[in-house]
């Protein structure tokens, strides 16, 4: 079974963002660089949330705030789960499912960001995998049937 570390080797460059931008500009950022999440930072550089889609939604469009002056800080989702490289995919997309989340930050153990993935690459490298499992067996089963069958 892969790990993070595998999956994060095919990743884009990490997206980030400052407590102080607005959901404007965090929004120009995930559109440019075709991302639907990025990490929040504080002014020393550490995690303070993560900005999502889905607290765009939720947070900012639904109660008609203004994105051009509301600040990250006000709308970004503070309670952020992590993923370590050397964790599986399997568990990671346990937990994502569980819980209704689509991004994880991966965190080295100094707490390093390493990078985000989403549900949908973790569904993908698992689809992979079985993909593989399912090719090696067939080609298991075909080497060993009799000749002339």
């Amino acid at each position: 079974m892969s790990s993070i570390r595998n999956l994060l080797q095919n990743k884009k460059p990490l997206v980030t963002a400052r407590v102080s931008q607005t959901v404007n500009e965090a929004v120009a950022q995930m559109t440019g660089a075709d991302v639907g999440a990025v990490i929040v930072l504080d002014d020393l550089g550490h995690i303070s949330g993560i900005f999502t889609e889905r607290d765009c939604l939720q947070k900012v469009t639904r109660p008609c705030l203004d994105p051009c002056v509301t600040p990250l800080r006000e709308v970004m989702t503070t309670s952020v789960r992590f993923a370590r490289p050397e964790q599986t995919i399997e568990e990671r997309l346990r937990l994502m499912t569980e819980r209704y989340f689509r991004h994880l930050p991966v965190l080295d153990a100094h707490g390093n960001i390493l990078g985000i993935i989403s549900i949908g690459d973790l569904v993908k490298a698992r689809l992979s995998e079985q993909e593989f499992a399912i090719d090696q067996m067939e080609h298991y089963i075909a080497d060993s049937l009799p000749v002339g069958r």
